[in-house]
């Protein structure tokens, strides 16, 4: 199958399961900010950065895959989503991102002690870190525009991304492995 499909040259887009939608819909804005995050981490991965690091991004990278997916299914199909085995993003993905939180915090000794001015330690992969945080604040407030109590644990998910992806970088530009 092409990529090219021509099918959004009028404005519109399809959801999962075939609905249309215009491209300008809260679901596919959204969509579009978490693939730029997906992207935006690719950078980072690709920032010479440790084999912990690239492994964690791997897997947020993989989560953000099955989030992308519950996002762009209308609130109709969800069961249908579900029941084709798609995956998802669960309670335990954000259970993922606070262990991490606490590592980073209570192992590292990273806490949150004013804003920082990324990139302001010349470290590549920390100044990336920083604009992928961003851009998981902006998927997430974006999210927060669909009418669809499905997506809470997709919204809380890219909420604690945030708050992981800012004390990554906090940690990278200390030089620490992670």
């Amino acid at each position: 199958m092409s990529i090219s499909t021509k099918r959004g040259d009028s404005g519109e887009t399809d959801l999962m399961f075939g609905k249309r939608v215009p491209k300008t819909h809260p679901r596919v804005r959204t969509c579009g900010a978490v693939d730029e995050l997906n992207a935006q981490l690719g950078v980072v991965r690709a920032s010479d950065v440790s084999d912990a690091l690239e492994q964690c991004i791997d897997k947020i990278q993989s989560h953000l895959v099955g989030l992308m997916g519950v996002v762009a299914t209308d609130s109709d199909d969800h069961q249908k989503y579900a029941d084709k085995g798609y995956q998802g993003i669960a309670l335990c993905d954000v259970e993922w991102l606070d262990g991490i939180v606490h590592e980073v915090e209570t192992v590292q000794g990273h806490r949150f002690r004013g804003w920082s001015r990324p990139g302001s330690q010349g470290a590549l992969a920390g100044a990336a870190l920083d604009v992928a945080r961003t851009v998981s604040r902006r998927a997430e407030l974006m999210s927060w525009e669909i009418d669809d109590a499905e997506l809470s644990v997709a919204r809380q998910f890219l909420n604690r991304l945030s708050d992981v992806l800012w004390l990554l970088a906090r940690s990278r530009e200390a030089g620490d492995a992670s």
